[in-house]
């Protein structure tokens, strides 16, 4: 009998938010990921990146700042290397866990491309801030040489890139044949390393994809049966925040898009990881989304909590 392949969707809390925070919490998610692992679940495990590839693209920005022999580090190059530096520290956690089990268990990180249309609308308006704070005078020169910045939340002035949607996985066959092999692969971190593919070559986009469209793209295409995608609440609310909160436990994806146009779900939060299951969820018949808390992934697959999105 085929296992079921099941894609896991990690967020910031799972990861930590510095190098020491990080072994931490690598070692209490791994916990989680052989658990699954032993209900007898094939695992594949995306990843966000936020203060990783923030942390590393500040680093090199400063670098070039500090030594005018340095050239400024593209971004989609600090992505692959928050790729490295996140999934080597996944994969060694999760072998030790295996390990520690006595279980003889296979674990791989694929530094992943993730393809975007070089014409996606983002590229026109980019949103997403990105890298180093400046002051008004740096932001204004950048502007004067192209580079788009926005002030982020009275903090001072970043520079902002596109959010583009993805379109194919590049290394997707790589992918499912590590799965089929019996591998719990690690892929697509920070939404993969965007690219373009101009006549046939990859070139890097200045572009940041969204982890949870990733992953919900990931799944459909590598035909799991579940997406989960674990944030920082056990369900998802209606209301939330108000006397009238509703928790819900189970979502049909006509119900989630009516939430959706009641603008139930918060912009910057919840509403893209709706988007996303609803995305997985209607990709073919069968296939189920669940959104909870990391420590509750194997009780929400198991149907004991969690919002689960279903057509």
């Amino acid at each position: 009998m085929e296992k079921k392949k099941v894609v896991i969707a990690l967020g910031g809390n799972a990861l930590g938010k510095d190098v020491e925070e990080q072994k931490e919490a690598v070692a209490k998610t791994a916990k989680v990921i052989v658990d699954l692992q032993q209900q007898g679940l094939d695992i594949i495990i995306t990843h966000g990146n936020g203060p990783q590839v923030g942390m590393i693209q500040n680093a090199m920005d400063n670098l070039v700042v500090m030594h005018d022999n340095y050239k400024q580090v593209p971004l989609p190059t600090s992505v692959a290397m928050s790729q490295g530096y996140i999934g080597i520290d996944l994969q060694n956690a999760i072998k030790y866990e295996l390990y520690r089990r006595g279980i003889d268990g296979k674990v791989s990180t694929i530094l992943s491309q993730v393809e975007v249309d070089k014409d996606d609308p983002a590229f026109e308006n980019p949103t997403k801030p990105i890298g180093r704070f400046m002051t008004k005078e740096e932001a204004e020169e950048n502007e004067a040489n192209g580079v788009r910045c926005m002030e982020d939340a009275g903090r001072g002035y970043r520079i902002v890139v596109a959010s583009p949607m993805p379109k194919r996985i590049r290394e997707l066959e790589t992918i499912r044949t590590l799965v089929n092999a019996g591998h719990i692969v690690i892929t697509c971190g920070g939404g993969g390393i965007p690219v373009v593919d101009i006549d046939g070559k990859l070139v890097g986009a200045n572009a940041v994809i969204d982890k949870d469209n990733a992953s919900s793209l990931l799944a459909a295409q590598l035909g799991a049966d579940y997406l989960v995608i674990l944030t920082a609440v056990e369900k998802v609310a209606i209301n939330f925040g108000k006397e009238n909160q509703e928790w819900l436990s189970d979502l049909t994806v006509a119900q989630a898009k009516e939430y959706i146009a009641r603008e139930q779900f918060a912009k910057g939060s919840m509403l893209p990881k709706i988007e996303a299951a609803i995305r997985f969820a209607e990709s073919k018949e069968g296939r189920h989304t669940l959104i909870t808390l990391l420590d509750k992934a194997a009780a929400g697959i198991a149907g004991e909590t969690g919002t689960v999105i279903h057509v």
